[in-house]
């Protein structure tokens, strides 16, 4: 058995052993100073390199965050645009004076129409409530209403309009549900 003095001398014997190694072979580990040159030349060529392409990733990433929050600042700007025209109208409609009410009934229908135009063209869609049977990922129930009119588990009316932008819910249709009363 090896005592603590044995491996001690075994790791100071290893150490002298390699420090000394061999100098027949130092010839061939030293490289000529013309290809020492031309590694220093090649390090720096590729040092250069590397700094260049580190600096044009940081001016993309820097482009990329500008055009981003660009996109985010102006994203609603056609929307805004093709909206104003409606804005004009009931700003028109409040102008007015001595109007009947069937004439402002049907300036209301009228700018109503174009607001839905301006939404379908942007992929908005109201959500069909009354008379559906009722799904909670489509309408919020607000009241069950205990009656036999209507099935069971469908919506009696709609209290406020849901809507939908393409496959997502912008807002849940706000309805009452039917609940049939057990006999």
């Amino acid at each position: 058995m090896k005592t603590n003095e044995d491996i001690q001398n075994t790791q100071v014997d290893a150490e002298h052993e390699l420090s000394q190694g061999d100098t027949s072979n130092d010839s061939a580990t030293t490289a000529e100073p013309s290809e020492i040159d031309k590694l220093k030349s090649e390090n720096a060529l590729y040092l250069d390199r590397l700094a260049r392409m580190q600096a044009e990733f940081d001016n993309f990433r820097k482009r990329n965050q500008r055009e981003q929050q660009d996109f985010r600042d102006y994203a609603l700007t056609d929307m805004l645009k093709q909206l104003l025209p409606i804005l004009d109208s009931l700003d028109r409609a409040t102008k007015v004076e001595g109007v009947s009410i069937e004439d402002l009934r049907s300036g209301i229908e009228l700018i109503d129409r174009q607001f839905h135009d301006v939404l379908t063209k942007f992929g908005v869609e109201p959500i069909s409530a009354q008379g559906q049977v009722f799904d909670p990922s489509l309408h919020q129930a607000i009241q069950m209403v205990e009656t036999r009119e209507v099935p069971d588990n469908h919506v009696i009316d709609e209290l406020q309009r849901g809507y939908r932008l393409r496959d997502r819910i912008l807002r849940a249709a706000m309805v009452r549900v039917a609940q049939n009363p057990n006999s």
